[in-house]
């Protein structure tokens, strides 16, 4: 049995959501095959739900968010992972109903586990994190579709957020041109840093015509943003292309019709990484740490201890970070 130390989200007798730093034991985990020592985490939107008690993310309290973790393999009972192994684990269960990476150890199923990839090191895994895997299955999913850079310009929404901000860095690598949408124009430079052939605003993505069919303006995209925006990315897209759908941060609900698939044969993609069977993982984190890798990790990338998770949390609510937030833990 090992003490270590967690960011713990508490209920109140009145209804209301407490976050403290508490000590807590290795026997006190959930059970498991595999218990990981974790180095570093990511912070993704869904953590800042969990935390603020979101019972749609987590159903029980007292509870340790953080759905994404790297770190070494302290002890295993799986013939898979032995002691020292590296690893990383991201999506499933982890930081939502069952306890994550915001403490120093998890413990998981071993069906949940991804060595770490020989090229990689355990913070640049949580740099990606689901926001990595996330924006690699969206292009992986669209190119079964028909994809191919030769087709035109793919664009992001919601560019210098989490996925965004990785998914202008991984179809930059992937060999297309991308055009990154964002309202915060102070961010131009740095989604081009990235990868972005060019930047616009969110205005360039959100038709208020609202017309069915429009003149092509995309070959496809990645859409985090919902709403009206979706609609008119389905509407503007190229014939056969593809637009792959992980984010609702403007709105659930989104009105179309049907003729861009009739005209343009467009193909609407959903994007659910949390569930992905492990040989995909281990191919999209093979290709992630290779020819997929983004370049410029350490400028996508904020570090934090437990200790400033507060303060991040409220700021990826609230759409005041970029890029990604990373949680180190003071070993």
């Amino acid at each position: 049995m090992t003490n270590f130390k967690a960011y713990r989200i508490f209920e109140t007798a009145e209804g209301n959501f407490e976050r403290k730093i508490v000590e807590r034991r290795t026997d006190d985990l959930p059970e498991g095959d595999v218990l990981i020592k974790v180095a570093y985490a990511g912070l993704n939107y869904k953590d800042g739900l969990s935390s603020s008690g979101h019972k749609g993310i987590t159903k029980e309290f007292p509870h340790t968010p953080g759905v994404d973790a790297s770190g070494f393999v302290e002890a295993s009972s799986s013939i898979a992972f032995n002691e020292g192994d590296k690893v990383l684990v991201t999506g499933y269960d982890l930081g939502m109903n069952t306890d994550g990476g915001f403490g120093e150890y998890i413990r998981v199923p071993s069906a949940w586990v991804v060595p770490l990839p020989a090229t990689f090191d355990l913070r640049s895994a949580m740099i990606l994190g689901t926001a990595g895997f996330t924006a690699a299955l969206a292009l992986y999913k669209m190119e079964i579709a028909g994809q191919k850079p030769e087709m035109g310009e793919l664009v992001v929404t919601g560019a210098t957020g989490g996925v965004g901000s990785m998914a202008v860095s991984v179809f930059s690598k992937a060999g297309y041109d991308v055009i990154a949408s964002s309202g915060k124009t102070a961010s131009y430079d740095y989604l081009k840093m990235l990868g972005a052939t060019r930047c616009e605003g969110r205005d360039y993505c959100n038709d208020e015509k609202k017309r069915p069919v429009a003149r092509m303006k995309w070959a496809g995209g990645l859409d985090t943003v919902g709403g009206n925006t979706l609609t008119s990315l389905m509407a503007a897209c190229g014939k056969n292309g593809s637009i792959a759908v992980c984010g609702l941060v403007g709105s659930p609900d989104f009105n179309a019709t049907v003729y861009p698939f009739l005209l343009n044969g467009i193909n609407l993609i959903g994007v659910e990484s949390a569930e992905t069977r492990m040989e995909t993982r281990v191919e999209l984190w093979n290709k992630l740490s290779s020819i997929w890798k983004p370049e410029h990790l350490d400028e996508i990338a904020t570090d934090i201890s437990l200790d400033q998770l507060d303060e991040y949390i409220l700021k990826i609510l609230d759409g005041k970070t970029q890029g990604r937030v990373v949680v180190k833990h003071g070993f």
